[in-house]
């Protein structure tokens, strides 16, 4: 574990925390968007209505005031604002880096099209990418804001690449860009920063060029900057334990959709990072019950201590209905206050880990 790891996720823990312990809660990112700003997006692309740029701006920035307030209704103790603004995960960002272009949506699946870019320059660092938006969300609320960046790994992966001789040299290229971005929103405030890598679960063969970005990233950022790795959906038995080497405080794994048939995976070497331990399954349009998603959690203590477990959905939750979405957070952050004060009065017995032996 890192020596800043503890200090780092304790940095979040409200004023007003009662119990003794905490288990941090947040999402992953993505959140539904309402319907009216659907609604927006479609009279602003319209040229036969007079909905301007300003119209539409001003309609995001509803949606994110919105959006986070919705997530401190639920209770999280850290936020984000449901990625209002963005449209898809790899397209947001190439459209703000120099070197990409875009020639038209290619089919990926069933009905489905992605708009996927192409690089075809070498990749530069012009405007800050997220700067603004973690501004916005960050004033309107007093909670900490969780920043997600979609990493290099998958937006080399996921774009057409014209102009370097490997996706490998893409990669790090774009590692150092993120590095340039992440060092902006600390100096503007963030201190969370999560970095998705999807892509990662589809090609675990190169989980070696996603540490070395991951090397490039966190270059010269403060130790006080809690970093975390999303990986959704994949077998985790061909990146474990490797990953463990990766420079970040936490890792964000998807195991309640695989019912946690991977839990095992995790538990031998033991887990030296935090964990960010998916507890809801966002392809169920059920709302699970407090008592459930107690017992899911009490599933990531079998992997880390309490101090090392935080608590979030599996994965973003923008495919759910609104309320449900909604319904899901309250719930997951019932359930952990209830799991905290369980741990407090001694009614949950975890397994402690030894202190580790001098070398």
């Amino acid at each position: 574990m890192s020596q800043h790891q503890n200090a780092n996720k304790d940095q979040f823990r409200p004023e007003d925390h009662a119990a003794e312990h905490f288990l941090l809660t947040t999402v992953v990112g993505s959140y539904p968007k309402p319907k009216w700003l659907n609604r927006a997006k479609e009279l602003y692309r319209d040229p036969e209505h007079g909905f301007d740029a300003d119209d539409y701006q001003e309609a995001k920035d509803d949606a994110a005031r919105l959006i986070t307030n919705e997530h401190e209704r639920a209770g999280l103790d850290v936020v984000v604002d449901g990625e209002m603004r963005r449209n898809e995960m790899v397209e947001y960002f190439a459209h703000r880096i120099d070197g990409y272009e875009f020639n038209g949506p290619v089919k990926v699946w069933g009905h489905n099209y992605f708009d996927k870019p192409s690089v075809v320059s070498e990749v530069e660092y012009d405007e800050t990418w997220l700067v603004d938006e973690y501004e916005f969300t960050a004033s309107a609320t007093d909670r900490p804001v969780k920043v997600p960046i979609t990493g290099p790994y998958t937006l080399a992966n996921w774009s057409f690449n014209e102009a370097y001789d490997d996706e490998e040299s893409l990669a790090y290229d774009l590692a150092d860009l993120v590095n340039e971005e992440i060092a902006k929103l600390v100096e503007a405030g963030a201190r969370y920063i999560q970095i998705d890598e999807p892509a990662l679960a589809t090609t675990p063969d190169d989980h070696a060029i996603v540490g070395e970005c991951l090397e490039r990233i966190v270059a010269d950022i403060p130790e006080d900057v809690r970093i975390g790795l999303h990986v959704c959906y994949g077998d985790y038995s061909r990146i474990y334990p490797e990953i463990l080497e990766f420079p970040v405080d936490e890792f964000d794994l998807e195991l309640a959709n695989g019912d946690y048939d991977q839990l095992e995976v995790f538990k031998d070497p033991e887990f030296t990072k935090d964990l960010a331990f998916g507890v809801v399954d966002v392809h169920d349009a059920e709302v699970e019950s407090v008592e459930d998603i107690e017992r899911n959690i009490e599933k990531g203590l079998e992997i880390v201590p309490p101090e090392q477990l935080v608590v979030s959905p599996d994965c973003g939750v923008k495919l759910l209905p609104r309320e449900v979405a909604y319904g899901k957070m309250k719930n997951m952050v019932e359930a952990a206050r209830n799991v905290e004060k369980r741990l407090d009065e001694g009614d949950l017995e975890v397994q402690s880990r030894a202190a580790p032996a001098d070398d």
